[in-house]
């Protein structure tokens, strides 16, 4: 047998009279063997799934700095904006795309927003439940039902998108009706202070890290001061902290582990990854889950940071999602993605919608710049899925 994975090496005679004996042999069968093909770096670079939201990124940021490069946005607080934008899409962005590669969506994922946030609200406003208690609630009801998603997509073969586009008007009619049943309005505020007071939940969701080191930073001329001596940018805020760990653990999952490679083998032919063992209904379950995780993670830090939960949060996220994702080089017919590509994605998308705020662009262009940039990002991975058949 082989070892270690590398292939038999091609039959050679060994004997002195053929073509000069064994080791000339060897190099001849080396180099004519048709199975060693030579890649340059530029055509390895453009077989990255992230080339693309990579190259884009580049491309905005010219832009950008170029046309609003003295607005104040690339200063330390027009960062925090569009990052934190970016972030709030990027947590949505990873679990959407890891689920996309996979060959399945899930268009539920705004409704589940809106639902997760009533739910850490109702719960604590109407009932007096310690918040943490309600965050815990809303990520086990959010999870099950993303279980339940997942669960009937399996069983009734239905496709995905079917079953997850009727879970979308299922949570948002729920979310309206149970707001409507306690509180008598769609909007539960005062949220914020209860998350404020919470030890646990003002440490994990609400407010900025590192606020002594953005103090000192700006009393040494790195950053703005107010008139009370309090830095313009106290901190960073924590869904940033939540997007890069969340995001950290999806690329080295799906690079470095065995589910990583379950999850790629599941989207690009299922019924293959079932016959050597993987288990594909296991595999495809514990995805939804995860896009439902996502989902509730945004609505608490959302609800915590906004300090109200409301009813109709969290509309076309789903579409901004897969948006990310696909502009990050997963294709829409599962089985080859990147995390860091859904990343850079989201980080296109705040950009964007942030810094045309800095310019004199009417901000009725930003669809347009989504649409198109869609576009382009679903020709080239096109491009790239017949590319990499044809090798």
């Amino acid at each position: 047998m082989g070892v270690a994975g590398k292939p038999y090496p091609s039959h050679v005679d060994e004997s002195p009279a053929n073509n000069g004996g064994g080791r000339g042999a060897a190099s001849v069968s080396s180099a004519a063997d048709e199975r060693v093909r030579k890649e340059s770096w530029f055509g390895h670079l453009m077989g990255r799934p992230e080339f693309a939201a990579i190259s884009g990124t580049v491309l905005v940021f010219a832009v950008f700095a170029i046309g609003a490069g003295s607005s104040g946005m690339f200063n330390l607080d027009g960062v925090m904006n569009w990052s934190q934008v970016s972030a709030y899409l990027g947590i949505l962005a990873v679990g959407a795309c890891l689920l996309m590669i996979a060959g399945e969506f899930d268009l539920s994922i705004g409704s589940m927003i809106g639902f997760a946030g009533m739910m850490v609200a109702l719960p604590t406003m109407y009932f007096h439940w310690p918040i943490w208690l309600a965050i815990a609630f809303a990520f086990i009801a959010s999870m099950a039902l993303g279980a339940l998603n997942g669960y009937l997509v399996m069983r009734t073969r239905l496709p995905s998108f079917i079953v997850t586009l009727a879970f979308l008007f299922i949570l948002r009619g729920l979310t309206l009706a149970l707001s409507i049943m306690f509180a008598d309005r769609t909007i539960v505020s005062g949220v914020g202070d209860v998350a404020k007071a919470d030890p646990l939940t003002n440490l994990l969701f609400h407010g900025v890290a590192f606020k002594g080191l953005f103090t000192a930073l700006a009393h040494m001329g790195i950053g703005s001061l107010l008139d009370n001596g309090q830095p313009l940018v106290p901190g960073i805020p924590k869904v940033i902290l939540w997007w890069f760990a969340l995001a950290a653990v999806g690329a080295f999952v799906l690079a470095k582990t065995r589910y990583g490679n379950w999850v790629l083998a599941v989207g690009g032919d299922a019924n293959a990854a079932k016959n050597v063992g993987v288990p594909v209904r296991r595999v495809k379950i514990s995805l939804f889950v995860l896009t439902a995780f996502c989902s509730c993670l945004f609505a608490v830090l959302q609800v915590c940071d906004i300090g109200s939960a409301a009813a109709d949060r969290g509309i076309q996220k789903e579409f901004e999602a897969i948006i990310a994702a696909v502009i990050g080089g997963t294709l829409l017919t599962g089985g080859y993605g990147s995390v860091i590509g859904a990343c850079f994605g989201a980080l296109i998308f705040g950009v964007v919608q942030i810094g045309i705020t800095y310019t004199n662009v009417s901000s009725d262009w930003f669809r347009v710049f989504l649409g198109v940039m869609l576009l382009m990002a679903v020709l080239f991975n096109h491009y790239v899925r017949r590319r990499v058949a044809q090798s």
